[in-house]
């Protein structure tokens, strides 16, 4: 009786995990759906531009979905690093020169992104020390709750 009721448990809070990272990828999704049908008529000017975000979107919900279904455990903290350095990656490796330049008929229009590159890059380096100590913290709690 007791092992049934503790796999009726367990079984409970698996699908609730799995509802919860699938609730959370389409609130994500649903999100950047919005803001793409904002920004579609001024996105057509830049070449690549729904690709490259597409991309980006991808990755950055499976490692959400991925950290949120390895909830309680270390390796929800690993996600949560790995999602840092990779928005910092992609920010380094997309944005080849974050100088753009759009032309339309006889007027150019040249956009200088460093400030909002290094500020982004900041924050990201932000996220990652904190899950960096989220790691060491629980880390920590589990060696309190080993028997000697």
């Amino acid at each position: 009786m007791v092992s049934e009721n503790g796999s009726r448990i367990f079984r409970r809070n698996i699908l609730f995990k799995v509802l919860k990272a699938a609730v959370k990828g389409v609130l994500f999704y649903a999100l950047y759906y919005v803001c793409w049908l904002l920004l579609a008529p001024a996105a057509s000017m830049i070449p690549g531009l729904q690709k490259s975000i597409e991309t980006f979107l991808t990755v950055y919900i499976t490692l959400i979905v991925l950290g949120e279904l390895m909830a309680g455990t270390v390796y929800q903290h690993f996600f949560s690093v790995a999602n840092a350095l990779f928005i910092i990656s992609y920010l380094v490796f997309s944005l080849n020169s974050p100088i753009i330049s759009v032309t339309y008929e006889s007027i150019v229009l040249m956009v200088d992104l460093h400030i909002l590159i290094v500020a982004a890059m900041l924050l990201s380096l932000l996220g990652l020390g904190r899950s960096m100590l989220q790691v060491i913290n629980f880390m920590s709690k589990k060696a309190e709750q080993t028997p000697i």
